[in-house]
């Protein structure tokens, strides 16, 4: 690693009592990394930029004002040939960048260990082989109030917690760094997972009409373009069917159904989620006695519960409730982001799990590799906590929808008929209990883009669950996987 080369902003002396103007204060260092076998030179730079408003008074200009410092890092290969660039961000709302970012697209990656073999403290970072590095530039942003962003001093962040003017915040971003950097005329691409596929599908749309900013292609990991389709609402029976296949999956996965292989399971489940299961439940008490009870049999058998349980909670199984019901008898627990991961509570006996292990299980390792890495081996130093996962941006506000289901699967659809070049990757866990893959299907089917343009998405599924990277074969074939998208990108 060469030295690092500072590039502060310069600041006006600011009057008493006034906050001092905020500056960048990016820092760059240089590595090299082993990628698919070849050597791969790179500069890292990392550090906040300052996000700015055109700022207006009785309509007339007043300037630039300064309104949140963003924490971001970016990977540009030193390299003479035309690259893409990848826009990476998680989710929450309220998760930094940081699983993506050491998880499986970055150069180096932490090892937390799997389900059933956590790494104990104090952890450790290797390099990432399979890096997206070899293949696309990177950039991961942390959005305000995650990570290392926050308002500016004295500024609201409440402003930026909500639907519309997070995607706005982020956009402008994207569109500051690659107007800063002269990427206008590189592929790009946004890699988002969880709450950051809804948002990366509802930038796709913004950038392209606010910025006349056309993407090449989107990277939904753990997909959930519209919330009806995972929050058990009351009225909203959609959750219940779209979810019992993940509950087939996870049962499969604890020894609930012997030694069937587990694509003959899911085959089953979801036939049956979508089929007789989805009828029973609009039927409620107009099905007779002997329906309710083939029904009860069936979903049982499905998701390795007892036939009195699903009998009690009238065939609606919300997924709280499953992952603490699964395997009470063993008094263990199983994780909501990935059903493979096995936990204990204080209390038996409780309705719903007040600790999800398979965050739990793995959030130490990302936590002392990101504060390590960034300071010890990106030079950049910062007193401020990084959030991992903060619950200050509570409330969300989707006052966009009110009244209606959280929604972008009509900006994707939108985004795509203005821009059929526009390509989607989705990948989908098997047992991820926080956005089911059966929910991603069935959301992607109802994409409102015509039939030539379903050839535009692809989906590939990992026998992991929301973060599957943490999956050692999992994250192995899933860097192929993107690899794969981003390289057969069409001219």
């Amino acid at each position: 690693m060469a030295a690092s080369e500072t590039k502060p902003g310069d600041s006006e002396q600011a009057p008493a009592n006034t906050p001092a103007e905020p500056v960048d204060d990016l820092v760059s260092t240089h590595h090299t990394i082993t990628a698919n076998g070849a050597e791969l030179p790179y500069t890292a730079t990392t550090g906040r930029i300052v996000l700015r408003e055109e700022v207006y008074t009785d309509g007339k200009f007043e300037g630039h004002k300064p309104k949140a410092e963003v924490f971001l890092t970016s990977y540009v290969a030193d390299s003479a040939e035309p690259r893409p660039v990848t826009f990476a961000f998680n989710g929450g709302p309220g998760s930094a960048s940081v699983w993506l970012h050491l998880g499986v697209l970055g150069p180096r990656r932490v090892l937390s260990g799997d389900a059933g073999s956590t790494a104990a403290p104090p952890y450790g970072l290797a390099d990432n082989e399979q890096t997206l590095l070899a293949h696309s530039d990177l950039v991961f942003i942390d959005p305000v109030s995650t990570g290392f962003s926050r308002a500016v001093e004295g500024g609201d962040p409440g402003g930026f917690h909500g639907y519309k003017a997070d995607i706005e915040s982020v956009g402008e971003i994207i569109r500051l760094w690659t107007s800063r950097n002269g990427r206008w005329m590189s592929p790009k691409y946004l890699a988002g997972e969880s709450y950051g596929t809804l948002r990366a599908a509802a930038l796709a749309e913004h950038l392209q009409d606010r910025h006349g900013l056309y993407l090449n292609g989107l990277l939904l990991i753990s997909s959930v373009l519209d919330m009806g389709t995972i929050r058990f609402t009351e009225g909203n029976d959609l959750p219940y069917w779209l979810y019992l296949p993940t509950y087939a999956a996870i049962a499969h996965h604890h020894g609930k159904h012997g030694d069937r292989p587990l694509r003959e399971v899911l085959d089953e489940a979801e036939k049956f989620a979508s089929g007789d299961y989805a009828w029973a439940l609009a039927r409620g008490a107009r099905l007779s006695a002997a329906e309710r009870a083939d029904i009860v049999r069936r979903t049982a058998e499905l998701t390795g519960l007892s036939e009195d349980y699903v009998d009690r909670v009238d065939l609606r199984i919300e997924h709280l409730r499953f992952f603490t019901e699964l395997l009470r008898d063993q008094r263990r627990t199983v994780g909501r982001m990935d059903g493979r991961f096995l936990g204990w509570e204080a209390d038996a006996a409780g309705e719903r799990f007040t600790d999800d292990p398979s965050v739990s299980g793995i959030i130490g390792a990302y936590s002392a590799a990101i504060n390590h890495y960034v300071r010890e081996e990106l030079e950049y130093v910062n007193d401020l906590p990084y959030e991992l996962l903060t619950s200050r941006v509570q409330p969300w506000s989707y006052k966009e929808f009110e009244g209606a289901a959280v929604s972008v699967v009509d900006r994707l659809g939108s985004a795509m008929r203005a821009n059929p070049h526009l390509r989607v990757h989705v990948g989908a866990g098997y047992t991820d209990g926080a956005t089911p893959y059966f929910a991603a299907e069935h959301v992607l089917a109802r994409l409102p883009i015509p039939e030539e343009l379903r050839e535009n998405i692809e989906v590939r599924y990992y026998d992991a669950g929301h973060m599957m990277y943490v999956h050692e074969p999992s994250r192995v074939q899933q860097s192929a996987d993107l690899a794969e998208f981003v390289r057969n990108d069409r001219p």
